[in-house]
């Protein structure tokens, strides 16, 4: 397993996949040594293509690094989450959340589900310079080790490994950041498939090139415009962006059906320009109550206060006590009132003031206008009526913005901007509809707080059969806290809080859980009679630890030497084991393994696996096993798989011997023994 892929590493390099590739198709190319005849290469070529030795590329520091970190196998194990996966509503689903760095995500994933995944929808770091992108991998390559894998210089080397050590956000880090993400996320594609990356202004011509580079430039679609706010800001005294771009590229062009009639392709920005300061003013009716930070504080007739788009006048004082309202009130984002109207709320006491000093109106109903456009009021008595979802309005609606991104956090989470800079649950699932599909699988490696599997989930309710693969990094927010200060630092303490609040883990994956148990919950309210799969299976992608690692490194295989180890075996747990070989012999992370037991030894089978886990495996099993194979037309697995640190080498020989009498039964059967580390 662990030590497996130690080796496995030890030995690649960057250009691993391309040159497995020209050694399947043209092995004539390859010298005895092993080295590349460049020269007889070019004569294969010269009738079709003429050979040039310069191009155009994208170029930055990393590249190759970037490169080689795609070929390295992942060094995590599969946690599965045992507890949360056999409740009643995630036992049978076909849902994934993986908990863990999106990196290993994508490498374990690639075993199973590689050109499976028929759409991709991801929301990266934009590289803003706000903080919420710096590069750090835990890869510890020394100068040397990276000098002889990548062919490159002293010098050069340093200046990544300073790239990766410190901690950037460079083009250059940010561009190598996403390479290997992106090169691993196009081999998860079906032939038909496409991916869909939200970006903005900061990397949008970077990313428009590497995706050139690793897609092809011909299977590209499109760059779509999504305008994220529906005005621009008065206080804004130059051109303001309101829109974000959204690349769409195809594995093959030629194959890919969607999107035709559905978009508008426009690339026009939406600015706001202010040609003066000029701002209209609003006089703040009295009486007008707050949440505003402090416990005790008086503002004053005449001062003014904000509410984004024009100043308010105080038009009595106005006095806080405790600072925060007795009951929780529904906000509504960021309207803008003229005076009588701002006076007719007031009268009704629908207006309060923020802790921020912003201006917000009370309301009974939220104004909100995304999902709930899709939903059909069933029932006119009074109280009693209910929503019901209707897809067939989703191609007249809108496509959503930041306000009702805010918006849906707020009715599911109870709380306000719970998560920065959150897309629509309406934006998603317009570009879901815009591939015409019933059935697909939907991954998305930048999860965030799961606005993908909850688009997914109401893309069901009108008889789709979307699934969805959920990969989110468990952020430590009490470190995240400790480091920083100022509005972030507010920012993580409402997450944290937030969590306790739920009895959760204080990880940013927790967020996104919760945010999908609650949708479903939503949904199955909003629609009791529905049977589609609400529920998801939960893993974690965990590293070894040092103690494990000891271990795996100091186990001896050699004949005089082999003796078991039961505590790796305890460190990983079995449900671990066989989820990770499960899932790297093909078979996915929702399968189900039968248990199968041969004199009191507990064994899992899985069509042409059968696994072999726990110490002392007796030789009454092992003779259970033989017979098996010898009786039973149905049980025919080609492998046999042993978790190596459990067996002596005289129980391995023992079981090696007994299986060769299978080549000589009915079924003639030849089996693979493989003893895995």
């Amino acid at each position: 397993m662990i030590k497996d892929i130690w080796g496995i590493n030890e030995n690649t390099s960057a250009n691993k996949k391309e040159i497995e590739v020209l050694k399947q198709h043209f092995p004539a190319c390859f010298k005895k040594d092993g080295s590349f005849d460049l020269e007889r290469f070019k004569e294969y070529l010269s009738e079709d293509i003429n050979v040039v030795h310069e191009g155009y590329e994208l170029k930055f520091l990393g590249k190759n690094y970037a490169r080689l970190l795609t070929t390295l196998e992942a060094e995590t194990v599969i946690v599965p989450n045992e507890e949360h996966n056999q409740k009643e509503e995630n036992a049978n689903s076909e849902n994934i959340y993986i908990s863990g760095d999106n990196l290993d995500g994508l490498k374990h994933l690639l075993k199973s589900y590689a050109k499976k995944v028929k759409c991709i929808y991801i929301d990266p770091p934009y590289n803003t310079g706000s903080g919420e992108f710096i590069y750090n991998d835990n890869f510890n390559f020394s100068v040397e080790e990276l000098m002889e894998r990548l062919s490159i210089g002293e010098e050069q080397a340093r200046r990544i490994l300073d790239l990766t050590k410190r901690g950037s956000a460079s083009h250059s880090a940010w561009l190598m950041f996403m390479y290997t993400r992106l090169q691993l996320a196009r081999d998860l594609l079906s032939e038909d498939g496409v991916i869909f990356i939200s970006i903005d202004d900061n990397e949008q011509a970077n990313l428009k090139l590497l995706c050139d580079d690793i897609f092809d430039e011909q299977n590209y679609i499109s760059e779509l415009t999504w305008q994220k706010k529906k005005k621009g800001s008065y206080l804004a005294t130059g051109i303001t962006n309101i829109k974000e771009s959204i690349l769409v590229y195809a594995k093959s062009k030629s194959k890919f059906k969607g999107l035709i009639g559905e978009v508008n392709r426009s690339t026009e920005t939406y600015p706001c320009v202010n040609a003066s300061n000029k701002r209209e003013t609003r006089v703040i009716p009295p009486g007008i109550e707050s949440r505003y930070r402090e416990k005790n504080f008086t503002m004053k007739k005449g001062e003014v206060i904000s509410d984004t788009t024009m100043n308010l006048i105080l038009h009595s004082d106005l006095i806080i006590e405790n600072g925060i309202l007795k009951k929780e009130l529904h906000i509504e984002g960021n309207w803008r009132y003229g005076q009588d109207a701002m006076h007719e709320y007031a009268l009704n006491n629908e207006l309060y003031i923020t802790r921020d000093l912003y201006l917000r109106r009370i309301v009974t109903e939220p104004r909100y206008k995304g999902l709930k456009d899709l939903l059909l009021r069933v029932g006119e008595e009074e109280n009693s009526y209910s929503y019901e979802f209707n897809y067939d309005n989703l191609q007249a609606s809108g496509w959503g913005s930041n306000e009702d991104a805010d918006e849906e956090q707020r009715l599911l989470l109870g709380e306000q901007s719970l998560m920065s800079y959150p897309k629509p649950v309406l934006l998603i699932m317009k570009l879901l509809a815009t591939l015409h599909v019933k059935d697909m699988v939907v991954c998305d490696f930048f999860s965030g707080s799961a606005t993908t599997a909850e688009a997914v989930l109401r893309s069901n309710i009108n008889g789709k059969n979307f699934k969805y693969i959920m990969v989110q990094l468990a952020e430590d927010l009490q470190k995240r806290s400790e480091e920083s200060s100022g509005d972030e630092k507010s920012n993580v303490t409402r997450l944290i809080n937030f969590l306790d609040e739920n009895k959760r883990k204080h990880t940013l994956d927790e967020i996104g859980q919760e945010r999908i148990i609650r949708a479903a919950n939503k949904i199955k309210e909003e629609n009791p009679e529905t049977t589609i799969d609400l529920g998801f299976k939960h893993f974690t992608l965990a590293e070894p630890t040092a103690d494990t690692i000891n271990d795996l490194v100091e186990f001896k295989t050699s004949e005089n030497e082999m003796i078991i180890n039961n505590t790796i075996l305890d460190d990983f747990g079995a449900p671990t084991v066989i989820s990770t070989w499960v899932n790297n012999d093909g078979y996915g992370l929702t399968t189900e393994v039968e248990t199968l037991t041969f004199a009191g030894y507990e064994a899992y089978y899985k069509e042409k696996h059968l696994y072999l886990v726990h110490p002392e495996l007796p030789n009454k099993a092992i003779e259970e096993i033989i017979v098996k194979y010898e009786t039973d037309g149905d049980f025919n697995p080609e492998n046999i798989i042993l978790f190596g640190y459990s067996f002596t080498w005289t129980e391995l020989e023992s079981l090696k011997i007994n299986i060769k009498r299978l080549k000589d039964t009915e079924k003639n059967l030849r089996i693979n023994f493989d003893v895995r580390y």
